[in-house]
């Protein structure tokens, strides 16, 4: 334990970590290599697979706090791991969505399936208010202003010098339905239009008469990464999972390559987002 002791504050005084999510990363390679375990030894004595581990390490994505406890026990480092992980965790978005919204800013590629909604990252305001007043209506104002002004904060990923290439599949049903009312659904349409024509993300349409030919249930988005593989965050009503297995990861892969090959063309879905506004701004 003294040699724990003495490293921990060897490094802490040196400043070699800028966050606790960079030193947590740092110490889990230092603990995991001091007791001569590779990643995927380790990540057989805490039950979670070699990607976990090398997330964890690389600052991939942030760590968990139950597979921290268990390596505080292997490790016989006390809460140590624990504390880092509770800090490294501090987020404004729900607990279950925190993970997402942290790898997403270090992706590659981001391929979203949106069968009902807006994907965050492209929403406006007025839309993301109206999604928050339709499936919480109980929620009050300034409450609804917080994860409005979050899931803004985000879209600055969209502008940053090293932005992720976005790949998005809207389902028809996502432009047919009018949060907000036709004014907020028509400039909602148009943002999306704006930014695929400005080159910042791809965008295309399944009509109802093709999402027979290539389907998959519920929201969905494949994360690629410089350094590690890939990943799937799939979401429902206050829920979210994320899924490292490769063969799932695989298998969601080909559904998506699936549904776009079975959706219009960029352009061809450029021209309906563009006229679905339009039929809102004459209503």
């Amino acid at each position: 334990m003294s040699h724990y002791l003495r490293s921990h504050e060897t490094d802490t005084t040196a400043g070699s970590y800028d966050s606790p999510r960079t030193f947590y990363g740092a110490e889990l390679r230092r603990l995991r290599e001091d007791a001569g375990l590779s990643q995927e030894r380790l990540s057989e004595r805490v039950f979670c697979s070699p990607a976990y581990i090398a997330h964890f390490e690389s600052c991939v994505r942030l760590p968990q706090e139950e597979i921290s406890k268990l390596l505080d026990d292997l490790f016989g480092t006390g809460e140590h791991l624990q504390r880092l992980c509770l800090l490294a965790r501090r987020s404004s978005y729900p607990d279950y969505f925190t993970d997402a919204a942290d790898l997403e800013t270090v992706a590659t590629h981001l391929y979203d399936h949106a069968p009902q909604l807006v994907p965050g990252l492209l929403q406006t305001r007025e839309y993301a208010r109206a999604i928050y007043v339709a499936t919480a209506p109980w929620m009050p104002d300034d409450v609804i202003e917080k994860h409005v002004q979050a899931r803004l904060e985000r879209q600055q990923l969209l502008r940053a010098p090293e932005a992720p290439k976005i790949w998005a599949v809207l389902h028809e049903a996502v432009l047919r339905t009018a949060f907000g009312g036709p004014e907020v659904a028509a400039k909602q349409l148009r943002h999306i239009a704006d930014l695929a024509r400005a080159r910042r993300i791809v965008v295309q349409v399944l009509p109802f008469e093709a999402a027979a030919q290539g389907f998959m249930s519920g929201m969905a988005r494949i994360m690629k990464f410089a350094e590690g593989p890939s990943m799937v965050y799939e979401e429902g009503t206050h829920r979210g999972n994320l899924i490292d297995d490769p063969a799932l990861v695989a298998r969601y892969q080909a559904s998506y390559d699936l549904i776009r090959a079975t959706a219009l063309s960029p352009m061809a879905s450029l021209e309906m987002l563009e006229s679905v506004a339009e039929g809102y701004e004459r209503s």
